[in-house]
């Protein structure tokens, strides 16, 4: 269902000693939606989503997931919420210990007691659906390319059926030709999931296969959001000079300046 607010930020702030990162991030995603971040290195990013996930615990402001406020809870409370989410690391970050359908399968055995029968069932029916077969599962991911990690990525990500899917840098390190294989694979799960997804990337034809909105980050604040139809013609300068690579413009990269 769309028309409700999945996740909402408000006013979320985080620094680590005398670096501010976070001033005053506010951001609605939608149910069913799929919003993609995009903004610079440092901006803030990767700092945002481990403050969803509660990795960081930000210094001020609210973070509602399906309503329920998610900054400060317990362990049990974040146990619960953390139910709801799958997530695609940026380098797949599979254990190497693990036999790959096992990878797929973690969340299950350890996160929801399920017996390994079971588990292994859904884990192939997992890779299948990202393209692989069967017998990839009983290698080890030092076995498999990075284009095949990925999607091993992506099968542990929604072998849990999550609510929410969280997508970092999803095809860092791949040709252009798989990482259009995975942003349609990403495009099919979440759809077929009808699931709710928050990406960041740098990879603007990413941006524009996955996203049905777009919220640049600049300084630590959002500065600007809207369906990825209008990315284009946001009227935002400096989205317009980060979609379009260009050095000239508001956003200024350092490069030449003391530090």
């Amino acid at each position: 269902m769309t028309g409700t607010t999945k996740l909402h930020l408000s006013n979320v702030y985080k620094s680590f000693g005398s670096k501010r990162v976070l001033q005053g991030v506010d951001l609605n995603v939608q149910t069913g939606r799929s919003m993609v971040i995009i903004g610079g290195s440092g901006t803030g990013k990767s700092v945002m989503l481990k403050c969803v996930l509660g990795i960081i615990r930000p210094d001020s402001g609210s973070i509602l997931i399906d309503g329920r406020e998610s900054v400060g809870l317990d362990s049990a409370g974040r146990d619960e919420v953390m139910r709801k989410f799958g997530m695609l690391f940026q380098g797949a970050a599979l254990f190497d210990s693990l036999k790959v359908w096992e990878n797929v399968a973690f969340g299950l055995i350890h996160g929801r007691g399920m017996d390994r029968h079971k588990a292994y069932e859904i884990a192939v029916e997992k890779l299948i659906a990202v393209g692989l077969d069967e017998a990839t599962g009983h290698l080890v991911p030092a076995e498999l390319s990075g284009g095949m990690q990925k999607r091993v990525g992506l099968a542990r990500a929604i072998a849990t059926s999550p609510e929410i899917i969280f997508f970092d840098e999803p095809t860092t390190g791949l040709d252009p030709i798989m990482a259009d294989v995975i942003n349609n694979l990403i495009v099919k799960s979440v759809k077929e999931l009808g699931a709710t997804a928050l990406s960041i990337t740098h990879d603007m034809a990413s941006v524009r296969k996955i996203a049905d909105d777009v919220a640049m980050i600049h300084e630590g604040r959002i500065i600007w959001t809207g369906p990825v139809e209008q990315l284009d013609n946001s009227g935002n300068p400096y989205v317009d000079q980060f979609i379009h690579g260009r050095a000239e413009g508001p956003i200024q990269s350092g490069i030449g300046k003391a530090a």
